[in-house]
């Protein structure tokens, strides 16, 4: 006797173990074998659901799925019903047992009977291949004018899938979605538009200026419905039928997107739904935002964009949590188009900061880092020098990098960039990018009215914090160059009206000193220190000239061997009479460093899979040897190169790669090779990379630039963005961590994405696989991907790269190729 459906469920709830349960389906699978071979026709259906359920545990139950094909062809409808199930879950498309399926298919699609022919219909609508479309697309197309609606509405979404699969079969389905619009009934007219959508993603050129004509049609049942009285039948939260409503703007702005005329006819229908729709319920949210979608993607009016900002303003003061974030995330997107409107909403925005969920803390500073300009600066500035003091730790970096950026742009005056950038200092100096520090002496060296405020600001912050190293760098560069305005200064206040104490000689020394002793300051900070005491040695007066000496003298006996070797030399210098003064008079003003401002836009980046592949270049030759200091490329996929050849630059030599065979391409999406994790903080030899190569002797090495968040475009073409956002850890300044995030500004999605490059020989790459290969239309998404690069000749020879990009959209196969050379210093 076969068991019964529930009662095998039964049986594996109280499995108490995994292999208890593992015996139980093997019992179970042995007996629906047995009856499956027997030609069981009483219990087929009922071994059937019991494979789907097993199906569902995760056992295979391939075996089953000529049984499906048994009960497809039965008469009646309980096993046509349990049939169809089994062919939609145990089936795919690429299964060729469904080619079997293709007559029965058919025959009910033809059937007297309504829900045999919505069956048959949902299970084609799922699974049907390339060739099983192309049979039954007749039988689909004639379906669409059915006069029963349940039959119209599936037929309608079973056409989506025939036109994914077969596009040129469009002009078939084009005239029916005109009489499917003047349709009564609800369903059909919310399927009829779905397909509309498809086809203008599927093809734009073609589909939107045909449906532009019935957009008079749509306006006026989107009237109706507004205006429309209850009707319980579509009737939700006094909301009639939102769910077609929402289409219904959805397909306005893709018609609209462009074309001022088309977009004048709904301007006016946009403004009364916006006015009359309620705002209270979930139900009135879903169709506001779906409006100001629609109003931000047509050629509206000022006035109606204006609106559609109100609108986002009145989300933010929603107690949920979703509606402030949606709205967050919408305005980030319209502030390019009415910063103006979006201004009007800074307090509210600014509120959100000090909201408990982490994600709107994180949208409302994104928006506001857009917000500020030189009219708001000082309010912005200020709201966000008070977050940072109570932000959390992951916020700290981002957000210094941008209230440096800000300060540096919009500084009302000058004295007012200083003072800010030292209160970003003392409250988060450990995360101030070098560039800040660098610009910080650059702006003072520049300007001599400045010069006596700044050292005397310094002076006042390093008296009470000798914790932040930015500070104690900038601060006692200023002290070494200006400590003669330092000690004749007069008092007088700052403004932040804290007042300037009356500073001697003394006071300096005893500063460097306790800097010097303090446990928390780092080597780079004390060469400073050191650089400032030589300085000092002819600003001060032969009095304290035993003290300044002491100090030098008192590196030279460093465990740090560059603090040592340079106190060495200071030594000699100081004993030099007629050369030190020269040699230690004033620098001259440094030039500004641009800083790179961190991404606006959050990416939601998925965790690749973890396989490795490498670049494969062949040598490229020249008539001229290179410098020493060059490397030719070289194959490092198979193995080294048998050609001894020299090199051009690497940026000429990667011009070469993809012109022909010079190079094998790397396609991301399908990696060869086995999976080697790299880590930022992993060693070198772990993954089979070489040290980075010595620097010349006689240079010294440079600090590390921290690239923590710096993000830039690296292509942007033809709908495509690609932005590179570098990260590195000082543990392993030649290793470099590239998060790359591909967009896609036009209404189509591109697929069959493939990312392509190559890399000189002196650069060694690692590349994870895409999240995916379609990259979804209209900026709704992005694709990402992971490049690790560790650079043999770091600090000597920049990272550059060749890149060539391939995609597929609206059955056109695109390719584009670029160099990639505007890494920061440092990669």
């Amino acid at each position: 006797m076969s068991t019964h459906l529930r009662d095998l469920i039964k049986i594996v709830r109280a499995s108490r173990t995994a292999q208890e349960e593992r015996e139980v389906i093997t019992k179970e699978l042995a007996a629906v074998r047995t009856s499956c071979a027997s030609e069981d026709n009483e219990y087929r259906p009922r071994n059937v659901a019991k494979m789907l359920y097993i199906h569902m545990l995760g056992y295979n139950t391939q075996f089953g799925q000529m049984e499906c094909l048994k009960l497809i062809v039965s008469p009646h409808y309980s096993d046509k019903r349990i049939g169809y199930l089994g062919l939609m879950v145990l089936l795919d498309e690429k299964q060729e047992v469904l080619m079997l399926v293709t007559n029965s298919l058919k025959n009910d699609l033809n059937h007297i009977n309504q829900y045999v022919v919505g069956l048959a219909l949902c299970a084609l609508g799922n699974i049907s291949s390339a060739s099983i479309a192309r049979d039954t697309a007749p039988e689909v197309e004639k379906l669409l004018g059915s006069t029963n609606p349940y039959v119209r509405k599936k037929a309608a979404l079973c056409a989506l899938r025939i036109l994914r699969k077969v596009p040129d079969l469009m002009e078939n389905f084009l005239p029916r979605i005109k009489v499917l619009l003047v349709d009564r009934n609800h369903g059909v007219l919310i399927t009829a538009l779905t397909l509309m959508i498809e086809l203008c993603i599927v093809n734009p050129e073609h589909n939107i200026p045909t449906f532009r004509k019935l957009v008079p049609q749509l306006v006026r049942i989107m009237k109706t419905l507004t205006q429309s009285g209850y009707n319980p039948e579509y009737d939700i939260n006094g909301i009639t039928d939102p769910f077609l409503q929402v289409k219904l703007l959805k397909i306005l702005g893709i018609l609209g997107a462009g074309d001022a005329s088309v977009s004048e006819q709904m301007n006016d229908l946009l403004a009364q739904v916006a006015t009359n729709t309620d705002s209270l319920r979930n139900v009135g949210n879903a169709i506001l935002y779906e409006i100001v979608q629609t109003i931000m993607s047509i050629e509206s009016e000022n006035g109606l964009r204006v609106l559609a900002v109100n609108i986002l303003g009145r989300f933010l003061s929603n107690r949920d949590n979703n509606i402030r974030y949606v709205a967050l995330n919408t305005l980030a997107k319209v502030v390019a188009i009415e910063p103006e409107a979006v201004q009007r909403h800074r307090g509210t925005i600014v509120d959100c900061l000090k909201d408990a969920d982490i994600s709107i803390r994180r949208r409302a500073l994104e928006l506001i880092y857009v917000l500020v300009n030189s009219s708001n600066v000082r309010v912005l500035v200020r709201e966000l020098l008070s977050f940072l003091t109570v932000a959390d730790v992951e916020f700290r970096p981002d957000l210094t990098a941008r209230l440096c950026v800000v300060t540096e742009q919009f500084a009302p005056t000058k004295r007012w960039h200083v003072d800010t950038i030292l209160k970003i200092m003392s409250v988060a100096g450990s995360f101030v990018p070098d560039e800040v520090c660098s610009n910080l002496i650059a702006l003072i060296a520049q300007t001599p009215e400045l010069q006596s405020y700044a050292v005397h600001k310094m002076y006042l912050s390093l008296s009470n914090d000798v914790t932040q190293q930015s500070m104690i760098q900038v601060g006692v560069w200023c002290i070494g160059e200006f400590a003669d305005l330092l000690i004749v200064g007069e008092s007088g206040t700052g403004e932040d009206g804290k007042e300037f104490v009356k500073v001697t000689e003394q006071d300096v020394i005893n500063l460097l000193k306790r800097i010097i002793r303090a446990p928390t300051t780092l080597p780079s900070s004390r060469v400073y220190v050191l650089t400032a005491a030589m300085k000092l040695s002819v600003r001060f007066n032969d009095n304290y000239q035993k003290e300044i000496r002491d100090i030098i003298k008192s590196f030279t006996t460093d465990l740090n061997l560059e603090l040592q070797s340079r106190a060495c030399e200071f030594d000699k210098v100081l004993t030099k009479n007629t050369i030190k003064r020269a040699l230690l008079e004033r620098m001259p003003a440094p030039e500004p460093k641009p800083i790179s401002a961190p991404s606006v836009a959050r990416k939601d980046t998925k965790a690749p899979s973890t396989t490795t592949s490498e670049v494969e270049t062949q040598p490229i030759k020249t008539s001229e040897p290179p410098p020493a200091t060059e490397l030719p490329l070289i194959n490092f996929g198979d193995g080294p190169s048998t050609e001894t050849s020299t090199v051009e630059s690497p940026l000429d030599a990667l011009n070469k790669i993809f012109a022909g065979s010079a190079g094998v391409p790397l396609n991301l999406g399908a990696p060869t090779m086995p999976s080697v994790p790299l880590g930022l903080t992993s060693t070198v030899p772990t993954i089979g990379l070489s040290s980075p190569a010595p620097l010349p002797i006689g240079m010294t090495t440079p600090p590390v630039v921290s690239l923590n968040g710096h993000t830039f475009i690296a292509f942007q073409n033809a709908g495509l963005t690609i932005q590179f956002q570098c990260v590195k850890q000082l543990t392993a300044p030649h290793l470099t961590l590239i998060n790359a995030s591909y967009a896609n500004s036009l209404p189509q999605p591109m697929e069959n994405f493939v990312f392509q490059t190559a890399v000189p020989k002196y650069l060694k790459l690692q590349l994870l696989p895409a999240s995916s290969n379609v990259i979804p239309p209209l900026l709704t998404g992005t694709v990402t991907q992971v490049i690790k690069i560790a650079n043999t000749l770091h600090l000597q020879h920049p990272v550059v790269l060749r890149i060539k990009v391939e995609w597929t959209i609206a059955g056109k196969k695109e390719a584009h190729e670029a160099t990639v050379n505007n890494f920061p210093p440092g990669v």
